[in-house]
């Protein structure tokens, strides 16, 4: 009966133990998985918010690059 009870014993903390570590790492991955998800997100945002500006950048440059070929085009052959 002792040798029976001692290996029940046993076996009990074993599964006790493997769901223990099986919920660990669970919730590590889930943590991880999290996080990852944050800072895709993120950085999605940051790209949007960059790409807008480059946008903008562009517009206002190839608005610029008229007016100063305008003017250097009037400058340079004087009608």
């Amino acid at each position: 009966m002792v040798v029976v009870l001692v290996v029940v014993v046993e076996v009990v903390v074993m599964v006790v133990v493997i769901v223990v570590m099986v919920v660990a790492v669970v919730m590590v991955v889930v943590v991880v998985v999290v996080v990852v998800m944050v800072i895709v997100v993120m950085v999605v945002m940051v790209m949007i918010v960059v790409v807008v500006v480059m946008m903008v950048l562009v517009v206002v440059m190839l608005i610029y690059s008229c007016a100063i070929n305008k003017i250097d085009l009037e400058y340079r052959f004087p009608i």
